[in-house]
């Protein structure tokens, strides 16, 4: 399962939103200041300073270039990884 967490008009949390539905892998999305307050993702994710913030099998990957890179090294396909 993906989470990511994002803010409103971020634009890579646009992308990584639409790579993921044009993958059609599913994904929850959480909202700051709607889903979780700024308090709620410096507990989450302590390094973080950008948005978004992805989560993969319970995996902090980081940002959406993190994910992609994620994805290709582990052959992840939504369901699982693919061998």
């Amino acid at each position: 399962m993906i989470q990511i967490w994002g803010k409103p008009q971020c634009p890579s949390c646009i992308k990584a939103k639409t790579m993921l539905e044009n993958r059609e892998i599913k994904f929850e999305y959480f909202e700051l200041d709607k889903d979780f307050t700024r308090e709620e993702v410096l507990a989450e994710f302590p390094e973080a300073r950008t948005f978004p913030q992805i989560i993969i099998n319970g995996i902090k990957v980081g940002g959406y270039e993190q994910m992609v890179q994620y994805m290709e090294d582990h052959n992840y396909n939504g369901t699982g990884y693919s061998l």
